[in-house]
């Protein structure tokens, strides 16, 4: 099938080739570039007020001169990224261009946060976007004081990698630079290249987007010329060759790499200050079953020179709890087997037989005939991998239950892989290895993953359409609609025909709508507001996620050795040979106010606040959100590789409750329990507060059994403006780890 597959992708390209080849030059579809910024900083004062907020709350839970927290995104799609191209096509329900210039305007007078960064995707960039790109980083990072900004800009791009399976999965990466002189970037973005073993699944998503802007062509209008010269404009540039220098490479040519170790060389080749940040691990909607990050604990594949801080929770979901079930059994044999179903968990593979031995007995065939099938349902959705779900002809949404998802995590993302989760990865080590490839000692922090050039999304839950990515699956099947095929009671093997060639049709679009959600924020512990005290605290790692309201979060060992009245903050470490002592100092987000305040009302024209903001900005009130309780996550890392991980995570370790006290939270507790064994460990913490609604916090609405069973679903895939799927939560914030090693005998 393969072969067959490659010749007809093949003939597709071919085709969308010829048909770029008549266009030509792309003049008659239009470039939708990088826009203008057109606001100036936010003013001194409105700046002063918000140091002078921050520093209340902290004398309310007895700090006098901490470092100040900043808010920031370092994860922000524009236009540029060929998803959010797809999405805010007018063809396919979008708004139009979501340029980076708009960007840099939502996170000064929208959100009103610190700093962000720019991360489409490498695949998408020219050299012309790249160039509008940087321009446009620097023409917002120049409307501030340098030496006191109100927003810092970072230039940077997602190294989008996808593997064929799990042995070659390494998943999403955004590279972020510290500065943005001339000296200070590179000259082009680095993509991850398919691995050399790629399906159908990879080879699909190059033709499949030409495909559309062939579908294009027969949709008279100028969204098939813009998509087309999208294309066009993505693709004219040859590959760079392999085996030279970066600073040897034609300035044209698309620089790629298929592995992380490749990019670290990459990286070290250019020699600039740079980080690279680990996202959406846990993310089923392109990562193959049974995938694991213990492949990436190398010397080679890991490197904590750039890659020390990685992303807990975004607007696609949370990464951070391990779960010991399995999406999959992976046989010693390379062959895969479908897992039974947990009280805890329901397998997508198990629920595909579910479904196909339902129509089997509803056509009235025996009951031995539709335990055979069922067995080849759950097989051939094994084989499929990510596109399983199209094994099972015409099957609805609600039909799948709740079966793939983490049903006790909070908020996950969807398909939850749990063996690439934040604490499965925390808790890998490897003793024998250099030092530099034992442990992945990263700090955390979360995002956005915006695809609309809205940078800190989170402030308030409203918008589910702008402020979320619930259009990027629909806009893409939209554009192409799947072959769902009439439901029959027998699966089919996996056919890429049946989709259509297009690449968000190969995976389950309409579920996954339903997990979107609005993003998540890193707060930092800097010194000072500008770029090179933001960036020495992300050095640091002392920083720290919300799930978007802005938390305060302060969490210090107070016992370090020679402390003599010091601490060692969030993301430091310390090696003891007694018990540590931890505080905590939390407070609340302030409750929003409808609308926007003045500054952002005097910030930019009327009809440019609309378009970005929808009538809704960050707008503190008087009233902090209350401290509900402070979990303690202790994580202790192996002593050999073949160590299970199930025991070594402790979620919660620790439940320390808070007085409902407007001020905030602070607790202190300790660990006489360190030395046993005598291993390492691991603590950080989340701040929960009271309950509040959010966009798609329960995104399958599941009516349950007695025993946690999911009967119905109503997924939250409806995308009326009226319908933001809104539903209880508690937001919160993950401090970053302490590492306390320990000395004692």
């Amino acid at each position: 099938m393969l072969t067959r597959v490659i010749v007809g992708l093949g003939v597709v390209a071919a085709l969308a080739v010829a048909v770029l080849a008549v266009i030509g030059s792309g003049v008659l579809g239009r470039s939708w570039g990088a826009g203008t910024v057109q606001g100036s900083a936010i003013p001194p004062q409105d700046l002063g007020r918000r140091g002078t907020l921050q520093r209340t709350a902290a004398r309310g839970v007895g700090l006098s001169a901490p470092r100040q927290i900043l808010f920031g995104d370092l994860h922000v799609h524009s236009t540029f990224s060929v998803d959010a191209f797809l999405m805010a096509l007018p063809m396919a329900g979008g708004e139009g261009a979501h340029p980076v210039a708009e960007a840099c305007d939502f996170a000064r007078f929208c959100s009103q946060i610190d700093f962000w960064s720019i991360n489409d995707h490498a695949v998408a960039h020219s050299p012309d976007t790249w160039r509008e790109t940087v321009d446009s980083i620097r023409q917002c990072d120049a409307t501030s004081d340098p030496t006191n900004p109100d927003l810092v800009s970072f230039l940077g791009w997602e190294w989008t990698q996808m593997g064929t399976r799990p042995e070659n999965h390494y998943g999403h990466k955004n590279v972020i630079f510290r500065g943005v002189g001339e000296q200070e970037i590179p000259s082009r973005p680095i993509y991850a290249r398919p691995p050399d073993d790629a399906s159908d699944r990879q080879r699909a998503a190059m033709p499949g987007m030409l495909t559309m802007g062939l579908l294009g062509v027969a949709r008279p209008g100028q969204d098939s010329l813009d998509i087309i010269r999208f294309m066009r404009d993505m693709l004219a540039p040859p590959e760079c060759p392999d085996g030279v220098g970066v600073r040897e490479l034609p300035l044209d040519c698309r620089e790629s790499t298929p592995t992380p170790e490749g990019l670290f060389e990459k990286l070290d080749d250019w020699g600039l200050d740079s980080l690279v940040i680990p996202h959406g691990t846990t993310w089923g909607y392109y990562t193959p079953q049974g995938s694991s990050w213990d492949k990436q604990l190398t010397p080679v594949q890991h490197d904590p020179k750039y890659q020390s801080l990685i992303e807990v929770f975004s607007g696609h979901g949370n990464s951070e709890e391990y779960r010991d079930w399995r999406e999959v059994i992976l046989n010693d044999d390379g062959t895969k087997d479908c897992p039974p179903p947990r009280n805890d968990f329901l397998p997508s593979c198990w629920r595909a037989g579910e479904i196909i031995a339902a129509r089997c007995a509803e056509a009235g065939e025996s009951e031995s005939e539709c335990r055979e099938r069922a067995a080849e349902a759950r097989r051939l959705y094994v084989e499929a991998d990510t596109r399983g779900h199209l094994t099972v002809p015409g099957v609805g949404a609600d039909e799948w239950l709740d079966s793939g998802q983490c049903r006790d995590c909070f908020q996950p993302s969807f398909n939850y892989r749990p063996r690439s989760s934040v604490q499965y990865i925390m808790a890998l080590r490897r003793p024998e290895a250099d030092p530099g490839a034992r442990r992945f000692d990263f700090g955390f922090i979360a995002a956005s993953d915006v695809h609309s050039a809205r940078p800190g999304t989170g402030y308030k839950e409203y918008g589910r359409t702008e402020m979320t990515e619930a259009r990027l699956p629909i806009a893409g099947s939209a554009i192409i609609p799947v072959k769902a095929g009439d439901p029959v009671p027998r699966a089919r093997p996996f056919d890429p025909a049946q989709v259509g060639g297009s690449f968000f049709n190969l995976l389950e679009a309409e579920r996954a709508a339903s997990f979107f959600l609005t993003g998540g924020l890193a707060a930092v512990h800097a010194e000072g507001r500008d770029r090179d005290s933001i960036w020495a605290a992300f050095q640091r790692r002392e920083v720290y996620g919300t799930s978007g309201p802005r938390i305060l979060l302060w969490f210090d060992l107070l016992n370090p050795p020679g402390s003599r009245g010091s601490s060692v903050p969030m993301g430091g470490s310390a090696r003891l040979s007694e018990s540590p002592i931890f505080q905590v100092r939390a407070v609340g987000s302030l409750e929003q106010e409808p609308g926007c305040p003045e500054v952002s009302v005097r910030g930019l024209e009327p009809a440019r606040l609309e378009r970005l903001c929808k009538g809704e900005c960050y707008n503190p009130g008087e009233r902090r959100r209350l401290i509900r309780r402070v979990e303690v996550v202790r994580i202790r890392p192996q002593l050999r590789p073949d160590e299970s991980i199930a025991g070594l995570v402790e979620d919660p370790w620790k439940v320390i409750p808070c007085d409902a006290d407007p001020q905030g939270c602070v607790v202190t507790f300790t660990d006489p329990e360190l030395g046993s064994g005598a291993r390492d460990a691991l603590y950080y913490v989340r701040a929960i507060e009271e309950s509040s609604l959010a966009v798609a916090a329960d995104p399958l609405r599941c009516e349950r059994d007695a025993r946690g069973h999911c009967l119905e679903v109503s997924p939250c895939i409806g995308l009326a403006d009226d319908d933001d799927c809104l539903a209880a939560t508690e937001e919160r914030a993950w401090s970053s780890p302490i590492f306390v090693e320990w000395a004692g005998g």
